[in-house]
């Protein structure tokens, strides 16, 4: 039952994933929280992200501008996953729920508002370095770094496609730093890989569908769903590990 339940979760995160760019993490890791630590969630959730995210990139034509551009941010955001990583490793599982439930109220509100701020390209260069190393730290304990990320890209006002490409990119780059920094603490043993595993290749059909949706449909109203199902969810992790 419990395998079914993960599959489940994968599948319905990747779908999302494919259909608005982003939000698989913040979906799938309280979604398999309900069913197993929400430590091992995190790490299990890590090499299927790398593997959408990279595929995301490839098909929004991989612009080396993207890469250049965001240099620094990269950076600074590898740093902040090494040492968000560290502190979930020291954080009591109850702790790390919480703040998963923390982050995905302040996800969905923040998108729910639409309350972003403008980052002028004369302030971009300095708060690039910040704004990784609050997603870093942030992704390393919760394996939600989209909440800073996604807020400061809307705020530099990217257009689609480069907003899709500067999120694919910069969540594999941080991707690849917390599969390596949760190898080095212990927290991928074999076992838990190969759950990850099997759990990407669930992931990979859903994500290939959740494409032909971003494609084809608009996605306001279903994005919308899914932030009042993760504000509902948000606040179930926050009470339940409050108690």
């Amino acid at each position: 039952m419990t395998a079914i339940v993960a599959a489940a979760a994968v599948m319905a995160s990747a779908f999302i994933k494919g259909s608005i760019g982003f939000g698989f993490p913040t979906l799938g890791t309280p979604l398999l929280s309900l069913v197993m630590d929400v430590k091992a969630a995190v790490v299990i959730l890590i090499l299927p992200n790398i593997v959408m995210d990279g595929l995301q990139f490839i098909r929004a034509g991989a612009p080396v501008a993207t890469v250049r551009r965001f240099a620094m941010l990269l950076v600074f955001g590898a740093l902040g996953t090494v040492a968000g990583t560290r502190l979930l490793v020291a954080l009591s599982a109850r702790t790390a729920a919480l703040t998963l439930g923390a982050f995905i109220l302040a996800f969905a509100a923040l998108n729910l508002t639409g309350a972003t701020p403008r980052v002028t390209p004369r302030w971009e260069p300095w708060l690039s370095p910040v704004a990784g190393l609050v997603a870093g730290v942030v992704g390393g304990i919760t394996n939600v770094p989209g909440t800073p990320l996604v807020m400061y890209f809307h705020a530099l006002r990217l257009g689609k496609r480069d907003f899709v490409a500067s999120v694919a990119f910069t969540f594999v780059v941080y991707k690849l730093v917390q599969f390596a920094t949760v190898a080095y603490y212990g927290l991928l043993p074999a076992v838990v890989f190969g759950r990850s595993v099997a759990l990407t290749a669930v992931a990979l059909a859903a994500f290939a569908v959740g494409l032909r949706v971003q494609d084809r449909l608009e996605p306001a109203a279903f994005n919308r769903a899914v932030l009042a199902f993760l504000t509902t969810l948000g606040v179930w992790l926050v009470l339940r590990n409050l108690r």
